[in-house]
C-alpha cells in the first residue's frame, strides 16, 4: 500500500476510467465520428499506461525499483484484466444503460500496448533528460 502514493496520477486515471465506464454517456456531435468510442477507449488506456511509466521513471531517482516481471504485470496484465472486468460489469450490471463489448476490450488492449511502447521509450528519454538532471 505504501507504494500507491508513488503513483497518484495513475490512480486518478484509474478512478476516472471506472467512473466514465459506468456513467451514462451524453449524446454529442462526435457521435457521428466513425469509431469515436473505440478511439476514446484507446486514448484512455494509452494515457493511463503512459502516465504509469512516467511516474515509474520519475520514482527511480528515489531508489524505487520494480522487477521486469512486476512491471509487466502492473503495466500490461492488470490494465487488460481491469478492462475485461469493466466490460463484463457493463454487460451484466448496468441495466442496459451500458453494453460490454469485445471491441471495447480490444481497443483498451491496443491502448495499453501503445502506452507500453510510448512509456518505455519516449517517456523514459524525457524523464532522463528533464527530470533526472
Amino acid at each position: 500500500m505504501k507504494y500507491l502514493r508513488l503513483f497518484p496520477l495513475t490512480l486518478v486515471c484509474i478512478v476516472v476510467i471506472w467512473f466514465l465506464c459506468f456513467c451514462t454517456v451524453p449524446h454529442t456531435k462526435l457521435d457521428n465520428v466513425p469509431f469515436i468510442d473505440k478511439w476514446t477507449h484507446m486514448v484512455m488506456y494509452a494515457g493511463t499506461t503512459s502516465i504509469f511509466w512516467f511516474e515509474y521513471w520519475r520514482n527511480l531517482r528515489h531508489h524505487f525499483h520494480l522487477s521486469e516481471r512486476m512491471l509487466w504485470i502492473i503495466s500490461v496484465i492488470l490494465p487488460i484484466l481491469m478492462s475485461g472486468l469493466i466490460e463484463i460489469l457493463q454487460a451484466t450490471c448496468t441495466g442496459g444503460r451500458r453494453s460490454g463489448e469485445f471491441l471495447d476490450f480490444f481497443a483498451n488492449s491496443i491502448g495499453v500496448g501503445f502506452g507500453l511502447v510510448f512509456g518505455r521509450t519516449f517517456i523514459k528519454m524525457l524523464v532522463e533528460k528533464y527530470v533526472h538532471k
